[in-house]
């Protein structure tokens, strides 16, 4: 049953960067090329967009751009196939990535009293067990269109600048968050309207731009570098939630591909 008391508190967390250590494209590339769904160009590719993602993040234009390409790459990819790479390998590849000081303040918004919702460009596949590892409440994250089985290479919600904004409104208007009390993390000038849609905003790890942003309005900084084990602090999904999983951050996958041909063709 919602509960639509209009004073509860949420806080809002971006996942590459600001939870986890790596973009979940560099992560499962090597696993989704074993598989054949990718070749290696591809996979060469994600790693060098990796390095740049690390080093500034990607903008605007590039994160279209790379929506448009997740639209043609994936369509026709089993979802099935997929969801038995996500089962065998979700656990070791993002087991060592969650920034402890990311997991600590979860725990803090928990004893607190807040809901926790995780946010995320990438695919909801990969976010909702990671959440529930965490203990989120609530995911708000990219859905794929599937028919017959496949991907359709459509994009159903692009959970991605104001995407974020509508999602963490629909999810206020139906838990009765009070945006103005809330909290959002994120490391990305691309989360801005997310971050200012808040009362508590707060930068972590950020990129040049969101760095000057925050440094402008007086929000707070965080620098998150101490990666561990998640499920040595936190108790596991099920297998039968891990196996569950659909696409795996299909689209921050693909967006490894496009960030490096794009950042390329401008250098």
């Amino acid at each position: 049953m919602t509960n639509t008391r209009p004073d509860r508190i949420a806080a809002f967390f971006d996942l590459d960067k600001t939870v986890i250590a790596k973009s979940s494209a560099f992560v499962f590339s090597k696993p989704f090329f074993a598989q054949g769904l990718i070749d290696r160009r591809t996979v060469l590719e994600s790693s060098y967009a990796h390095f740049l993602f690390l080093l500034s993040g990607a903008d605007h234009d590039q994160m279209e751009r790379m929506r448009e390409h997740l639209t043609k790459m994936c369509a026709g990819w089993d979802v099935n196939q997929v969801r038995a790479i996500v089962a065998e390998t979700l656990h070791e590849l993002v087991d060592p990535l969650i920034y402890a000081e990311a997991a600590d303040l979860i725990a803090d918004h928990k004893i607190r009293g807040h809901d926790v919702v995780i946010v995320s460009a990438s695919g909801e596949e990969i976010v909702k067990p990671i959440a529930a590892a965490l203990g989120a409440t609530h995911t708000a994250a990219t859905r794929m269109v599937v028919e017959n089985g496949s991907y359709t290479g459509e994009v159903e919600f692009y959970c991605y600048g104001p995407g974020k904004v509508e999602a963490i409104e629909r999810l206020a208007a139906c838990e009765g968050y009070d945006l103005s009390r809330c909290y959002a993390y994120s490391d990305s000038i691309t989360d801005l309207p997310m971050l200012s849609a808040v009362g508590h905003p707060t930068a972590v790890n950020p990129d040049r731009n969101l760095r000057r942003e925050a440094n402008s309005r007086g929000w707070p900084v965080l620098e998150f570098s101490n990666p561990v084990s998640l499920w040595a602090r936190i108790p596991a999904p099920s297998s039968t939630t891990v196996a569950a999983t659909a696409a795996v951050g299909l689209s921050a996958l693909l967006a490894g591909a496009i960030s490096y041909r794009l950042l390329r063709r401008r250098r």
